[in-house]
Formats: C-alpha cells, structure tokens, sequence
C-alpha cells in the first residue's frame, strides 16, 4: 500500500466511496491518519463498516479540526455548483485535493508520466504503460483509468507511473509533478463543471503546470486550443516541448507523414519509426494519434525505438475502445461502447465503411451534429435509450435509421441487415456518442451487454450450422 505515513495523526476528511474514495480512506487508515468518511449515498456509506469507521457528514461537522478534503474527482468542487462539504472546506481555508496528489507527493522520485485530453487518453496511457512495461521496466497505469491512484502498488525510481488524468482531477492538484505531459486533444466536454469552455481549457493546461526534471511537454498542433496553447508554453519558455501531429510535419516533434509513416524529428533527423498501415489492431487516424504520444512518453522514460514498435505491435487494446469482437458470418462486430460523445464516435465512424451503426443512450449537449462527414460509411443507424428522438431528427433523411430502444433489438436488428446487405465486411458497430445512464450504470455494462449479445448470436449460428 502507498506509504502516507506523513499523514499519521492528522485528521483527512474524504468526500466520495467510490474507487478512489474508498482507496483512499484505506491508505489513510493504514498510514494512522484520523479519517472521516462521507458519501451521500447511503449503501456507500455502509462500506466503511467493515474498516471500523463510522461515516461523519462533511457537509455538517466542524471544519476548524480536518486538515484537508480529499474529493472524489466527480463530486463538484466549484462549477456548476459546489458540494457543500467543499464550499466549507474552502471557508475554512483547508486544501481540496484527489488522490492523485496523495500518491504523487508520497513517491516524488518516481518517474511519472501524465495524460490528459478529451479523447484517447485511455487508450494512450494503457498503450503507454505497456511499451514500457514489455521494455522491462516495472510499470504500472493508473489515475483516471483502471486502478484508483492510491490502489496501485508502490513504486520505486527505477519503475514507471502513467496516469490518466481528467479535468476534474487536475484541478484537484497542488504539489504533484511529472516527468512528462502530454496533451492529446480539446474539444468541447464536461463546460458545465468548468464554467464553459474556457475553464475546461484551463483545466487541461494545468497539466503542464505539474512538470519536473526535463519538463517534457507532449503537445498536439492539430486543433486550435491546443496548437495555441503550444504556442504560449514554447513562450513561457523552460521546457521541452514536443509538438504532434497526424496531419502536417512538425519541426523537432512526432508526426505521421502522407505515407501513413511515424515520423520521430526530435533531432531533427526526420526518421522512419514505423508504417502504421501495419498496425491493424489499431485502425485509424484517432489511432495514430495514440501511438505518436505513446512513443513521446516512451521515449521521455528512455525506451529505444526498437522496443516501442515491438510494443505497439503486441498491444492488445482496451475494452470498450474500438474493441474488435470478432466476425459472424462475414459480420464484423466492434465495441466502441466509450464513445460517449460525437467526437469520440467520429474516431470509430471514421476508421470503417459499411457501418450498422447502434447510437444513443443518455444525450450530450451537440447530440451528433458533426458526423454528417461520415453518413457515406454508414448504411444505417438503430436508435436506442433517450436520445431515440433527438437523433432521429438530426438524421432526418440524410441516413436510413431505425427507433430500436433497446440494445438487443438494435443488435439483432443490424445484424440481420448487414448479414443480408451483400456488403463487402459490413460492420455492426455499437459507437452510442451517448452517456450510458439512461439504461446501464456505465459504460463497461453497456459495451458488456454488446458483448454478450455478439456471444449469443454467435452461438446461435453456431448451432444453426450444425443442425443444417
């Protein structure tokens, strides 16, 4: 368990049971810290029983004795509005932090790469972490993605952190520092918990505030919030700042050139890395993108060019991100199930043609304008959850579509459809560019529903042949 012993006999009110929350209090507990506990659901509440605590609501107690909060990232600190435990740890002038800075301030040697953006960060920062790893180094990846910060192991300075960091849990940040930033991407997302879309710039901007040793800052050029601010560090001076593209050649950065060829110029030496028209398991512009920040972090932490291919090349990708199922009957069936928004959707749309598309769920504010772009990959959508009608206004007449409601029945639906299209490799695609909260508690349990009724349907046919 992380060593928070710095923290024995101080009293750290924690807001949120969730994963990070409940790590949390256990490192806390285990480092003798006097802790008190909230979540405003009551079944949360019931897991620090068995830990000897009794919950103490921070909205209510006396705020003189805490000597900080530490927040669940996903609890409101500030914007739309605060929760009122925070509004009263601010009062009282106590520091309002995440986990992330607990782990980090505990282990400062440590080399630590960070990852922030809209979207890829998962997908990065798991890549990342597995080059580095298959490299020989002890690595593990953490933060907004799989383990909770302070669930991980501790680490020593000749192992490796990568994290995945949100917004909200960058602005939770003071004394946390990285040996390496990288900025994938903006596009609007989560304005209401930044106060609009200049907050939420600001927010991902912080993380170049958290830099040590060389300061390496990975940096995209290939969207206008990003390309200015790379303009305004290089400004700032006192980095190394690495620019990226999959559009244009960058001068001393990584980009991917017209040949679909990985470009390392960061000597200046314009070099050949790697063809990614080779690296099938990862389709797609989106994708190089990916891969061109997993080889800036890479090679941040030293791992030569020879081990980063051999890296990409044995990834297995994540669940739920353009998760590859497997074919029934010439049908390609791909999990994209944390498409949550239509820019993530656009990343999956784009890589493939012949799409059975299964959209919808709880709606984004844009819904999907934006994908018009790619309609010609699509030969029809099924419409699920809440946002049926809204989306079956924006396609109008434009695409073929169908209200299916459910998951099921869009599954079965799409592929009846493309298995009868005559299409060459048709692919039933579930990217929703929606929240999963109207019909599944997450992400995860709707890209496993997916998965399950590709199981099912593969095993019908499986049994329709043998009885043929």
């Amino acid at each position: 368990m992380i060593d928070l012993s710095h923290l024995s006999g101080k009293t750290i009110a924690v807001l949120g049971l969730g994963k990070s929350g409940l790590a949390s209090v256990k490192a806390l507990i285990n480092a003798g810290a006097i802790v008190w506990a909230w979540d405003d659901n009551a079944s949360s509440r019931e897991q620090l029983e068995p830990l000897g605590l009794a919950p103490i609501n921070l909205a209510e107690c006396d705020w003189t004795e805490p000597d900080m909060l530490v927040i669940s990232p996903g609890i409101p600190s500030t914007f739309p509005t605060p929760h009122p435990a925070a509004e009263k740890a601010r009062r009282a002038g106590k520091p309002i932090i995440c986990d992330v800075e607990l782990l980090c301030v505990a282990q400062p040697d440590v080399p630590t790469l960070a990852i922030t953006g809209t979207n890829g960060k998962s997908t990065t920062t798991a890549l990342t972490a597995h080059i580095i790893g298959q490299a020989g180094i002890k690595t593990q990846a953490g933060g907004n993605l799989g383990n909770a910060a302070l669930g991980l192991e501790p680490s020593t300075a000749d192992d490796c952190l990568v994290l995945e960091l949100s917004s909200y849990q960058l602005e939770l940040l003071e004394h946390a520092a990285f040996d390496a930033c990288a900025l994938l991407n903006i596009t609007p997302d989560h304005l209401d918990r930044h106060g609009g879309l200049d907050g939420y710039i600001g927010a991902k901007h912080l993380i170049f505030a958290r830099a040590k040793g060389p300061k390496w800052a990975i940096i995209s050029v290939d969207d206008e919030p990003c390309a200015k601010m790379a303009v305004e560090l290089a400004r700032e001076g006192g980095r190394h700042i690495i620019e990226v593209s999959v559009k244009q050649p960058v001068d001393h950065g990584i980009y991917v050139d017209d040949q679909g060829w990985l470009i390392d110029d960061m000597t200046g030496a314009q070099t050949r890395i790697l063809d990614l028209a080779t690296v099938t398991h990862m389709p797609g512009q989106h994708n190089w993108q990916n891969i061109a920040f997993a080889y800036g972090l890479c090679r941040a932490r030293d791992v030569d060019a020879t081990r980063i291919i051999d890296g990409i090349m044995s990834f297995p990708g994540l669940a739920h991100r353009q998760e590859l199922l497997g074919t029934i009957n010439g049908v390609v069936f791909v999990n994209d199930s944390k498409a949550t928004n239509a820019e993530a959707s656009a990343k999956a749309l784009s890589a493939y043609h012949n799409i059975y598309w299964i959209a919808g769920g709880k709606p984004k504010e844009g819904g999907i304008d934006g994908l018009q772009e790619f309609y010609p990959h699509i030969k029809k959508a099924y419409l699920i959850g809440a946002a049926t009608n809204e989306f079956a206004e924006t396609l109008g007449d434009d695409l073929p579509w169908e209200k299916c409601e459910t998951l099921d029945v869009a599954t079965k639906m799409a592929f009846a459809d493309a298995k009868a299209s005559g299409d060459d490799k048709p692919v039933v695609m579930l990217t929703p560019a929606c929240a999963s909260f109207d019909q599944f508690k997450s992400f995860e349990a709707r890209g496993d529903a997916f998965r399950n009724l590709y199981n099912a349907l593969a095993g019908g046919e499986m049994t329709r042949k043998a009885n043929a």
